[in-house]
């Protein structure tokens, strides 16, 4: 195992700007998930990484080697792809071992490794089949088996369950989790699936554009969002975003010159045109309620519902139990404490301090 760290990386493509200079530290052992888009740079950082595109500019060290100038065979990473990648000539065992056989490792310790691998991934029943005989999920473990026999210093995940159907999704991710638990290996994962993102991250970098544009834990992401961007990103259904304006005073703020709220505390960000952002499930039915939110849909989940509808001109969605009673057509009022409230400058598009 090792550190990955990324200083001062870009890459073009001619005139195009796909990365912007980006550096990152990701620790001995950390899984880092890489988020965001289609197109907003995370696959061409990963290919940089293993050695598939070359930077720009910049530094890439794995450990305590730079590996700009190597080969991805001299990088010791292994890289699970999307679409599997898989020989279809070969049987599961003769994949499991194709790339240890290339490097002339010993055949009792390829054994050793092929054993090992399909105990972990539970492969054993399927080491004499093709991969045409095999399951979308069965063909995701052989090769994430097929990494794992190398006992690489860094594994690489480029979305490898985005072919796959929902359920097998779900169950995949754990697998993975439960995976990276057991060997403890420095870990980079791409994903456009926040629910991907936030269940698998010990770390994410949300990426945007070409850049980052936050990193942290999974839980101080979502509750302080440091962009708009990554506010809208960020949750099913992501925060509800308020064209609004900060009172003279700086102690309320204002929605469509009607919908007034309190602020937990004087407001100091400079400037009076704001973005308010709102959680769905921080909107809470009551009686005294200052918000008048007329619901055009309802939308049931099992044990949550989410409710469509308007805030004066201002789209919004509100995150209530299962059971609720609100239906179509019915104006209800609502209530958000001020704790929940995040400011971001309109202009900008950051987080304002607060």
């Amino acid at each position: 195992m090792a550190q990955l760290i990324l200083q001062g990386v870009t890459k073009s493509f001619g005139k195009s700007v796909a990365l912007e200079e980006t550096s990152l530290h990701v620790d001995d052992g950390e899984f880092v998930v890489l988020v965001g888009p289609s197109g907003c740079g995370k696959t061409t950082l990963l290919r940089m990484i293993a050695g598939l595109e070359s930077p720009s500019g910049g530094d890439i060290r794995i450990g305590d080697r730079r590996v700009n100038d190597l080969e991805p065979q001299q990088r010791d990473i292994a890289m699970v792809f999307q679409n599997y990648a898989l020989y279809p000539h070969m049987r599961v065992r003769e994949n499991l071992t194709y790339g240890l056989r290339l490097r002339h490792t010993p055949r009792e310790e390829i054994e050793r490794r092929v054993r090992w691998a399909a105990q972990l991934l539970g492969l054993d029943e399927l080491l004499d089949r093709k991969p045409s005989a095999l399951s979308g999920g069965q063909r995701q473990r052989v090769a994430m088996g097929r990494a794992i026999v190398r006992e690489p210093q860094v594994f690489l995940f480029d979305e490898p369950l985005s072919n796959l159907d929902a359920r097998l999704r779900n169950h995949m991710r754990v697998e993975i989790k439960q995976l990276h638990q057991r060997l403890r290996t420095t870990t980079v994962y791409v994903t456009h699936d926040q629910v991907e993102a936030m269940t698998l991250a010990q770390r994410m970098v949300v990426m945007n554009k070409g850049r980052i544009e936050q990193v942290g834990t999974p839980g101080e992401v979502y509750a302080r969002p440091a962009s708009v961007f990554v506010a809208g990103f960020l949750g099913a259904p992501g925060m509800n975003l308020f064209d609004a304006e900060v009172a003279d005073d700086g102690r309320s703020v204002a929605i469509d010159g009607d919908v007034t709220l309190r602020l937990d505390r004087p407001f100091a960000g400079g400037t009076r045109k704001v973005v308010l952002g709102l959680r769905p499930e921080a909107l809470v039915p009551s009686p005294d309620g200052e918000w008048a939110f007329d619901i055009a849909l309802r939308e049931e989940l099992g044990a949550e519902t989410l409710l469509h509808g308007r805030i004066g001109r201002q789209a919004c969605v509100v995150r209530v139990g299962g059971d609720a009673a609100w239906r179509e057509g019915q104006r209800v009022a609502l209530h958000a404490p001020p704790s929940a409230l995040h400011l971001f400058d309109r202009a900008s598009g950051r987080r304002l301090p607060g």
